[in-house]
């Protein structure tokens, strides 16, 4: 059951939201007529840019502020209806400094929960994450595959985040939904700094002429989700009438990085062909493949978007933005 009415007149909250899918959140839920949305971003990882063209709503309120910052939380939750939580590290920016992964991964999702009960939110939606299963030992991947197997700071973050909520809902009575994203991608993705996705470096190839890098035999798979579907997954989860709940957002198509590049080369009418290096790091996670009926009966979301035409999308926004620098 969902009620789009929930959204009419409410108040909102997105922490991250000027980031890839926060942005994406906010274009989705401006046509449920809102009263207002709050938005706090650091802009480590977000940008103005990427909200840039809604930001004339008056609806819409951004401040450009860390969550750490004392009295901020409160601030905006005692405000509000609802909130999104987006904002986080990257998975390898974890890993590199783990005490800022404690802080903005566990310590800022603890206050978010805790003035959440504090000033009645009426419903919590958690951006979790595929990594919290680690290498998966059933695929497709149930949300009931166990989550020890993860070896990262950031699914150890996911995975408390997802038993804080839980924790708060029995003691009490706090509505939530955790969404498990698998591999995102789309327009406004990370294109810059240490940890950009292979697909950005493949197209830069593209567009260069050089052959294109692949690391290891190009076997493992990941399952791709356009970050719109994944902005639709967080509007269903508010609108539902679920709680307590976590669902796997993904496509239940499984992918190989050879898979993914032989697509992104014939979407762009290139006919170069990749090199192959010694995979370069250790990869625990050599396989993603979500089951994503939980979502679909639920929740009542459907990714829509199929690769071929998010690559397609991807591509153009890319190369637009290369020639407008």
């Amino acid at each position: 059951m969902s009620n789009s009415n929930t959204l009419t007149n409410s108040t909102l909250f997105l922490t991250g939201g000027a980031g890839f899918v926060g942005s994406y959140i906010l274009e989705e839920l401006l046509p449920y007529n809102p009263k207002k949305i709050y938005i706090v971003d650091n802009f480590f990882r977000g940008s103005k840019r990427n909200i840039e063209h809604l930001l004339s709503d008056t609806r819409i309120e951004l401040e450009v502020a860390d969550l750490r910052t004392p009295g901020i939380i409160d601030k905006y939750m005692s405000q509000c209806d609802y909130c999104f939580h987006l904002s986080a590290l990257r998975i390898n920016a974890c890993a590199a400094n783990p005490r800022d992964g404690f802080e903005v991964m566990v310590q800022n999702t603890f206050d978010l929960v805790e003035a959440a009960v504090k000033y009645g939110i009426k419903k919590f939606i958690y951006s979790s994450s595929a990594s919290v299963y680690g290498l998966a030992h059933t695929f497709p991947t149930p949300e009931s595959n166990h989550p020890y197997d993860n070896q990262t700071f950031y699914g150890a973050a996911k995975t408390f985040g997802e038993g804080l909520l839980r924790s708060f809902e029995h003691s009490n009575g706090l509505k939530w939904v955790g969404l498990r994203y698998f591999n995102i991608y789309g327009p406004r993705m990370d294109t810059d700094g240490k940890y950009t996705e292979v697909m950005i470096r493949w197209l830069d190839c593209i567009r260069s002429g050089k052959p294109p890098l692949i690391y290891g035999d190009g076997s493992t798979t990941m399952d791709f989700i356009h970050v719109r579907d994944v902005a639709k997954a967080n509007v269903a989860a508010l609108i539902s009438s679920v709680t307590g709940e976590v669902f796997n957002v993904a496509t239940q198509t499984e992918t190989s990085l050879r898979q993914l590049l032989d697509l992104l080369l014939k979407v762009n009418n290139s006919s170069l062909q990749p090199e192959y290096r010694p995979e370069n790091t250790v990869n625990p996670v050599s396989r993603r493949l979500a089951d994503i009926s939980k979502a679909r009966q639920q929740l009542g979301w459907n990714p829509s978007i199929s690769l071929d035409k998010g690559l397609t999308e991807l591509s153009q926004w890319y190369f637009n933005r290369i020639a407008a620098q």
